[in-house]
């Protein structure tokens, strides 16, 4: 192929790179213009679903926002696959849609993780303003002006569905529903049985933060514990690859004998079953549970 020909093969990939990327763009306005096409309805609901999520996780970021950002990053991944990526760059498109799920399932681990942080102090915090008020809901606004975030925001929501009309007991229950921790969940039971039964509520409350500390110190000592072993797993997972590769690289066509005939593949795909419920294992032994 002369360079006039190589020219013209450019001229023509970019023609038609110009031409999707054109006839995407109008896509986009008939989608934007009319709200009765079946996958404007669907990117609708997908909006929805967005900002329901990113709502429970105050995050302020609209999620119109989101899309677009979408939309932006696999027009830029569609340009540069035309541009001469090629299909492994075009592979990308297939991850956009989910990068924003992933996003958000990362964010709520983050948010539940630090408000389990935050229990042992809340149950004393509220303890102590219940020294002073016998309301429950007098000692959360107390609570919530001396709360850090993220418990902070949840505890200000429950006083706003408070302040509407809603029962304490319902708004914890829709608190514990939110958050999706099973400690929480655990400490908000307290209050709330401690509420109806009676007693002492600050001195249950009090053995009850004391009872949060010393599970969260023991689940320090099992991760620092079983550190060692996940990273004992992730080396042990890896060598049979690095040990493949050694040999490959020190006697090239090492392996050929097991790319022939019935036994060899059938030998691999054995070794492949045995890594793999090895792998399964040796996870759920390190998986401990409090």
């Amino acid at each position: 192929m002369d360079v006039s020909d190589a020219t013209a093969a450019l001229r023509g990939a970019w023609g038609a790179g110009f031409a999707l990327i054109v006839a995407l763009a109008v896509i986009v306005f008939v989608l934007a213009t009319d709200g009765t096409i079946p996958l404007r309805v669907t990117l609708d609901r997908y909006t929805a679903h967005l900002e329901r999520r990113m709502k429970a996780l105050f995050v302020r970021t609209p999620a119109v926002r989101v899309v677009q950002a979408q939309a932006a990053a696999a027009l830029l991944i569609l340009a540069l696959a035309l541009a001469g990526g090629g299909p492994f760059v075009a592979a990308l498109l297939l991850v956009v849609p989910f990068v924003p799920g992933l996003v958000l399932d990362r964010l709520r681990a983050q948010r539940i993780e630090a408000i389990e942080d935050q229990i042992d102090g809340f149950l004393l915090a509220l303890a102590n303003a219940l020294k002073t008020t016998a309301s429950i809901g007098d000692g959360l606004r107390s609570v919530h002006a001396v709360i850090r975030p993220p418990l902070r925001d949840e505890l200000g929501l429950v006083l706003k569905e408070m302040r509407v009309g809603s029962a304490l007991d319902q708004a914890l229950l829709v608190l514990a529903q939110r958050v999706g921790s099973r400690q929480f969940d655990m400490a908000l039971s307290t209050i709330l049985i401690g509420r109806q039964v009676g007693g002492n509520l600050p001195r249950i409350l009090e053995a009850s933060a004391a009872s949060f500390r010393e599970m969260a110190r023991l689940e320090g000592v099992v991760r620092t514990k079983t550190a060692e072993g996940r990273f004992q797993l992730i080396v042990l997972a890896l060598f049979p690859f690095f040990i493949a590769a050694g040999l490959e690289t020190i006697s090239p066509g090492y392996f050929e004998p097991l790319q022939e005939g019935v036994i060899g593949p059938f030998l691999l795909l054995v070794a492949g079953i045995c890594w793999a419920a090895s792998i399964v294992v040796a996870r759920k032994i390190l998986a401990v549970d409090l």
